[in-house]
């Protein structure tokens, strides 16, 4: 007889594993499903070892560019990158063995292995050993996340053509890489490889790097990375990826030209597919877009209302913290309890390349378009004393605002920390504040954060130190 349960969440990342918590707290019987390692792509491969090697490739790049402005100097600097890939590991297990230890304080049951729903109430999991256990639920959550994106002709072999998992976990540097994608992962390895000395390339199809930002933040971090001495080839597009005796011969194109470049290795970035394959879906009914993200309503209900799905297989957002708050909703909604939909455009975008970007909402040109009278407020962090002081003060701060009610459309941040001053700019748009009331907020000086209080003055016309 199956094991039966109020809710069998499958896959067990930032969407997965929160939602069975909150399904837990809510008093519902909870269970979870993972075929590889508990906290997903994002704890393991991904989000959090990531920021581990950024930090190390921080003071990398001090170290070997920097020396003498803060007054220190090496005869013999040794920077031993194995060294940064083993702390972003015990970075990543520490939180994994964190996500455990949730799952057993909140009696959440974990089954290990691959699902398949094979009935509207039923979930077949399939361990490493060929067993096979049967689950019965009420309500099923779907939260199996993404996979890289790379066209059949591309042959990843994890060595001279990899994807950010590879690259994540390889231990030796390459002496140089073409990036091919301008997107977080694209242009936060290029940071991190840069800082160790690597010759980076990157080639971005479309007309600007990071291209859904703001076109300001395009050109400040193309800026940014041409003097750190990262290539870019914008407006190229790729035509092929081979291995070659020596690392990898990419062919690009623009204007109707061809160019070859060559590179110890090459990393694919240029987007993700969803994992909906597999799992028994199309049997049972579920809508799924042509290109394989399940479809969802407002409380992450599919068509078949029992069965959910949240996080990067909806191609709603792909980031984690969207993915936690899809989850959220979806075990309240379970619960009975009243949800509030989430505003996807509103949700905080953070990139930790070298200066960070930060960003919500609409862009100026977005808000143009919609028709919206616009007046910016902007503020330069080389106007801004812990800036200064930090020795780190590319970028500003940029906000948007609808000039006729005050409202807050959106940000743009680029500079030191700026993901951290997010959270205060879309709070004070969730609880719709204007400019006038960030800007009488009093901000603790010296902070990065002013900068925020500064562009609020900016955009009401009253800017104090610029």
């Amino acid at each position: 007889m199956s094991e039966q349960f109020d809710v069998v969440v499958i896959g067990a990342g930032p969407g997965g594993y929160v939602a069975a918590i909150r399904a837990a707290q809510l008093g519902l019987k909870t269970a979870i499903v993972e075929k590889q390692w508990m906290g997903g792509v994002c704890l393991n491969v991904g989000c959090i070892p990531s920021k581990a090697l950024l930090r190390n490739a921080e003071l990398a790049h001090i170290l070997r560019e920097r020396g003498k402005e803060f007054g220190f100097s090496f005869e013999n600097l040794q920077l031993d990158y194995s060294v940064a890939v083993k702390r972003s590991r015990q970075v990543s297990d520490r939180l994994v063995k964190g996500i455990g230890f949730l799952m057993k304080k909140n009696n959440i049951s974990v089954f290990m292995g691959t699902a398949k729903l094979t009935g509207p109430h039923t979930v077949a999991v399939s361990d490493k050993d060929g067993k096979t256990t049967e689950l019965s639920t009420k309500n099923i959550i779907i939260a199996t996340g993404a996979s890289s994106a790379v066209p059949a002709a591309w042959k990843v072999d994890g060595e001279k053509i990899v994807t950010y998992w590879e690259a994540i976990l390889q231990e030796k540097l390459p002496k140089s890489v073409i990036v091919i994608g301008s997107g977080a992962i694209g242009v936060e390895f290029s940071t991190i490889w840069n800082a160790y000395g690597v010759d980076v390339t990157i080639v971005e199809m479309l007309p600007r790097i990071v291209p859904l930002e703001d076109e300001e933040i395009s050109a400040e971090l193309e800026k940014a990375f041409k003097k750190r001495g990262i290539k870019i080839l914008a407006g190229h597009k790729v035509e092929t990826v081979e291995s070659s005796a020596s690392g990898v011969r990419v062919t690009v194109s623009a204007n109707g030209e061809n160019k070859t470049l060559e590179a110890e290795q090459a990393l694919v970035a240029i987007g993700f597919r969803p994992n909906s394959k597999g799992l028994g879906l199309e049997e049972l009914g579920v809508k799924i877009s042509e290109r394989g993200f399940i479809e969802i309503n407002e409380r992450m209900q599919t068509n078949l209302p029992h069965i959910y799905a949240i996080g990067d297989v909806t191609g709603k957002l792909m980031l984690a913290h969207v993915g936690s708050a899809m989850g959220i909703l979806a075990a309240e909604a379970i619960a009975g309890q009243e949800v509030h939909p989430l505003h996807y455009e509103m949700m905080p975008r953070a990139t930790y390349c070298q200066p960070q970007i930060a960003s919500f909402g609409l862009t100026e040109a977005q808000a143009k378009e919609r028709g919206y009278q616009v007046k910016i407020g902007r503020f330069p962090f080389q106007a801004n004393g812990k800036a200064l002081g930090l020795g780190d003060y590319t970028g500003w701060v940029k906000l948007v605002i609808d000039e006729k009610y005050g409202e807050i459309l959106g940000a743009a941040m680029i500079g030191p920390e700026v993901t951290e001053l997010l959270p205060e700019l879309t709070l004070a748009q969730m609880m719709e504040l204007t400019p006038a009331e960030i800007a009488r907020n009093v901000h603790a000086h010296p902070t990065l954060s002013e900068a925020l209080m500064e562009a609020a003055h900016s955009a009401e016309g009253q800017a104090i130190h610029i």
